[in-house]
């Protein structure tokens, strides 16, 4: 009977202990935070947050998978359970113990504030009053520079990246940034064009979050693993690759330098913008052909249908849907979708709202005549609606699709909100790496126009064959 029980419990260790190592954790991660993540011009996610984890990984034999979704929506997807856990610089405070478990401190931060190099009138934060200062969504220095604020009388702005951050204080718009000390030394040391001018003020510790009361095996294994690596020295050599050396890969920062460098990761990005726009507006055709008909259809329950799904997904910001869809609908129902599954949803609903009214336009443009000529023949309804209405309709509605397949096309970058690496999020990446920000945006900006230029060309020929049966 002992050895029963014995090879029983045996029997389930083994079980449970093959199950931990089977499993891959899904860790959300804001790779535009350098020097704790950011992503290298290999394409490597990289940066002490990174190699920490990684390190530690292999210290305790579990297996992850790292979504760059940016702070806020790794934070929003943490608490959505779209993820399993989130280490992105995030500042162990009163407010997020409520909702996370952290891990033990893993790096003790500061806040420090920074001008232009060239600007000499701001030394202090008495030099702040009446001025505008820009912040980072969730730092630390966002929190310092708002608890100081009615003290020092300045206006704030807040960015949801460093990189617009520093930007805004070179174009003059701000004249100061408040940001984490590790964070801003960092882009100082790389040339962001700012110089520092306060002492460090003393700040909160980062720390490994996880969702409140779930996967304390993860949380304790990273807790093993920190202590492993600061016993072995290994945590102090990777604090010192990144604080004391600063950037690993000297880049050519002249524009056609840089065009080369980030070539492959901005084609990559576009593979995704490319396979959202035509996945998605295949299915937004589809809806809204169906609802098309609904708007016109004889029975009233079908029209309104149809006519509150065309107002609804027409009367809200499709980033408001973004998010709904991919933190908010996984959250309520207890399920996880990849960002991907949710970016193709919402737009091809946003899509395919704007697609019925463009449909039923195109129905209602065709004179009545033709379908009581049809009904007139014998045809029923449906018959004469698909074989001499819609026909005709087509062509009337061909340049209305094709300008809503250009707008989806560029909608797919408000996608970068929820971490999908399309174009935009890939510049994003590239920027917070090199911080060149005016010169990555015009490579992106040319990369849309040239796109969108030939897309419409063909469209245009295509429209003239359909039209006009022309070759």
């Amino acid at each position: 009977m002992f050895m029963l029980v014995l090879f029983t419990t045996f029997s389930l260790a083994s079980t449970t202990n093959v199950h931990a190592e089977e499993k891959t954790y899904v860790i959300g991660t804001d790779v535009t935070f350098a020097p704790f993540e950011f992503q290298d011009v290999n394409g490597e996610f990289v940066g002490i947050d990174m190699d920490l984890l990684k390190a530690i990984a292999e210290d305790q034999g579990f297996k992850y998978e790292i979504k760059p979704l940016g702070f806020n929506a790794a934070v929003q997807a943490l608490e959505a359970k779209q993820v399993d856990a989130v280490i992105a610089g995030m500042s162990i405070t009163e407010e997020r113990a409520k909702k996370f478990d952290f891990s033990d401190p893993y790096f003790d931060s500061g806040v420090i504030m920074a001008v232009d190099e060239n600007d000499d009138s701001i030394s202090s934060y008495e030099d702040l009053k009446g001025k505008r200062v820009a912040i980072k969504t969730g730092t630390e220095g966002a929190a310092f520079a708002q608890s100081i604020q009615d003290e020092y009388g300045f206006d704030i702005v807040t960015y949801d990246d460093s990189a617009n951050m520093y930007e805004d204080v070179k174009s003059g718009n701000s004249v100061a940034a408040f940001d984490d000390y590790p964070v801003l030394a960092y882009g100082v040391k790389q040339g962001n064009g700012l110089k520092i001018v306060t002492e460090k003020e003393a700040g909160n510790s980062y720390g490994f979050a996880v969702s409140k009361g779930e996967n304390a095996e993860l949380l304790q294994m990273f807790n093993d693993g920190l202590m492993n690596l600061r016993a072995s020295g290994e945590y102090q050599e990777i604090l010192d690759r990144y604080l004391e050396t600063g950037s690993e890969v000297a880049e050519d920062t002249g524009f056609f330098g840089l065009f080369k460098q980030s070539f492959p990761s901005l084609m990559t990005g576009l593979k995704m913008t490319m396979i959202l726009t035509v996945v998605s507006l295949i299915i937004a055709s589809a809806l809204g052909v169906v609802f098309g008909l609904f708007l016109v259809s004889k029975t009233r329950l079908l029209r309104i249908i149809a006519t509150v799904y065309v107002d609804i997904f027409r009367g809200t910001p499709l980033i408001v849907q973004a998010f709904f869809i991919y933190f908010g609908i996984p959250a309520a129902l207890d399920i996880r979708i990849t960002a991907v599954v949710a970016g193709l949803i919402t737009l091809s609903l946003n899509a395919g709202a704007y697609m019925a009214e463009i449909v039923r336009g195109g129905i209602q443009s065709i004179d009545k005549g033709q379908m009581e000529a049809a009904r007139s023949l014998g045809l029923p309804y449906g018959k004469a609606m698909s074989k001499v209405v819609l026909p005709q309709a087509v062509r009337v509605m061909i340049p209305s699709f094709i300008n809503q397949f250009v707008i989806t096309l560029k909608d797919t970058s408000i996608l970068s909100i929820i971490g999908i690496n399309e174009l935009t999020q890939s510049g994003k990446i590239i920027i917070a790496r090199n911080l060149e920000s005016f010169q990555m945006w015009l490579i992106v900006g040319i990369i849309y126009f040239i796109i969108i230029m030939i897309l419409t060309k063909v469209s245009n020929v295509l429209e003239r064959r359909i039209k006009y049966g022309k070759n």
